[in-house]
């Protein structure tokens, strides 16, 4: 039943001019989710704004609507400064089988699981991107949602690195390949719309030959945008099998010093860097 004292009032879809706030981003500034699991509960219909359930974004909210996640008010009358006062930030060097979500229906291990010591009761965190289970290293966890939108979202070019160990013929032709770009569904007929995967910095840091598994190397690669596995599909697509794959920086923030497994909080200039470098004041 619609809350009395809320009915009539307006949902703001956004029009031209538009006002408010886009609700996605207010649910993550109260610290519900990330951004982008905020759209996934709104399009799946698990939330009202003034009692009407809202399945379709753009949604702009003003300051005082009534939201609420499966029956349970969103408290976004928080202030700033307490918001701020209450976020955290965490850098975890992600172990071998580790998946990147906060939760998993097949109870897998997860990066959330790995900080929840230095998470205080009723706070939560959410990986910034994603790295699959079988890659290993940098994972930022906060409770920041505008940062996290902004680090992982393609528009505002905040590179990743990562060391690659691959097994294969990695000849000039194929890093010319890999330098052009490939479709990753069909070269041949790529779908409609389709973009072109590309990565943003590729260099070869060391070559050997071994007698029984043939070239191997070991390259350094940089994405400013990530499709799904998009590294080894890549190098799959020329014909190099990638062995090992690991996330050495994110943006400003270096992984080293820190043991596979571990984590720590990041310190007050890192934090300033991360939100220079996502546009941020």
């Amino acid at each position: 039943m619609q809350d009395p004292r809320f009915r009539g009032r307006p949902v703001t879809i956004a029009r031209s001019p538009p006002t408010g706030e886009r609700l996605q981003k207010v649910m993550a500034d109260a610290g519900i989710a990330s951004r982008r699991d905020c759209e996934l509960a709104i399009r799946a219909g698990r939330v009202r704004v003034n009692g009407r359930r809202v399945m379709e974004l753009p949604c702009l909210v003003e300051p005082g609507n009534l939201i609420e996640l499966d029956g349970t008010v969103v408290d976004t009358g928080r202030r700033a400064a307490t918001r701020q006062a209450n976020r955290l930030y965490l850098m975890l060097n992600k172990p071998r089988g580790v998946i990147s979500t906060a939760r998993d229906p097949g109870g897998r291990p997860n990066v959330v699981a790995l900080v929840e010591a230095a998470v205080p009761a009723g706070a939560r965190v959410y990986p910034v991107g994603r790295l699959d289970a079988d890659s290993t290293g940098l994972v930022l966890l906060t409770n920041d949602g505008e940062l996290a939108h902004r680090l992982a979202h393609p528009r505002h070019g905040v590179a990743k690195e990562y060391r690659v160990s691959v097994q294969g013929d990695l000849s000039p032709a194929a890093l010319a390949r890999l330098a052009k770009g490939l479709y990753l569904a069909d070269a041949n007929a790529p779908a409609r719309g389709a973009k072109r995967a590309q990565l943003a910095g590729l260099r070869v840091l060391k070559h050997s030959r071994d007698r029984r598994r043939g070239d191997l190397a070991l390259v350094s690669v940089t994405l400013h945008e990530g499709q799904n596995r998009e590294i080894r599909r890549l190098f799959a697509r020329v014909g190099v099998k990638v062995r090992r794959l690991e996330r050495v920086s994110l943006g400003p923030l270096r992984l080293a010093g820190l043991a596979s497994g571990r984590y720590r909080h990041l310190n007050a200039g890192e934090i300033a860097a991360l939100y220079r470098s996502a546009g941020l004041g």
